[in-house]
């Protein structure tokens, strides 16, 4: 078993998921007959991820890994795999425990632990990655609000630009908690590291349908990530490019008062 109900440190619900896999000696039969996993328990409705990737077009082997994500009526959520055991690699995820090894076959394995998901103390290169990706991705929001493009807005927004905010944020926890605590899957445990004037602030960064709004959510999210910026840069030591970053902001708040009628984007 893998995933939340390994960590100890993750708060436990009624919600969260078992993920089990199985090691076996092939996976054909498992998935030809897939009448197997009705011993589990009433479903109520189930996706086979693998063979949704093969829909889509994408190349995968199912003799290597299979599974099925099973919400059954009884509440619970079962994410079942089978891997076949020369294809196994359980060292790989620490956030795992051996539930039973009935022929003796896998290796022992320490307690589960969440240190490859703590957040990762930046380099400068990947600061500077961050920030230039973010002033420079306001460039195609700023065209898509003035051209009232709304899906291609929120399309580059979460991403371009807002992914960099997210990742700045976890920087700073990190400084502030050194580098020792998760903010989960897809940063979920945000809320629990920054101060509910920030937090309330990147909640702001969330976008909805409306045109103005949704300027105002832009310019809450660029002063949140210029002050964020700073407060990584003193911490690390690291050089921020402010000529960049107020190059990018004035672009983005001049398209913002450029009239529909406009012929040119600058006055020469």
């Amino acid at each position: 078993m893998n995933g939340s109900r390994t960590n100890k440190k993750v708060k436990k619900d009624l919600l969260q998921d078992y993920d089990i896999v199985y090691v076996v000696k092939q996976n054909r039969p498992f998935y030809e007959d897939k009448y197997w996993i009705d011993i589990f328990g009433e479903r109520l409705y189930m996706q086979c991820p693998d063979e949704i990737d093969r829909c889509n077009g994408i190349e995968v082997s199912f003799d290597k890994r299979y599974g099925w994500l099973i919400q059954f009526k009884d509440g619970n959520r079962l994410d079942l795999h089978v891997v076949p055991v020369e294809e196994v690699d359980i060292k790989s995820d620490k956030l795992c425990i051996i539930l039973l090894d009935k022929d003796g076959l896998l290796p022992a394995i320490p307690e589960p632990s969440d240190e490859d998901y703590l957040i990762k103390r930046p380099t400068q290169d990947e600061f500077y990655a961050c920030c230039n990706e973010f002033w420079w991705c306001l460039n195609n929001i700023a065209k898509g609000l003035w051209r009232e493009e709304i899906p291609y807005v929120h399309r580059v927004l979460y991403d371009g630009s807002h992914p960099e905010l997210v990742k700045l944020l976890n920087w700073k926890i990190g400084y502030e908690t050194n580098f020792q605590v998760s903010t989960g899957k897809a940063s979920k445990y945000l809320k629990e590291y920054l101060s509910a004037d920030i937090w309330n602030k990147f909640l702001k960064t969330y976008i909805n349908g409306e045109l103005n709004d949704i300027w105002n959510s832009i310019f809450i999210m660029c002063d949140l990530f210029q002050n964020t910026a700073l407060e990584v840069a003193k911490h690390s030591g690291f050089f921020y490019l402010w000529e960049e970053a107020k190059a990018g902001y004035y672009f983005l708040k001049h398209i913002y008062t450029l009239p529909k009628n406009a012929k040119t984007v600058f006055d020469n």
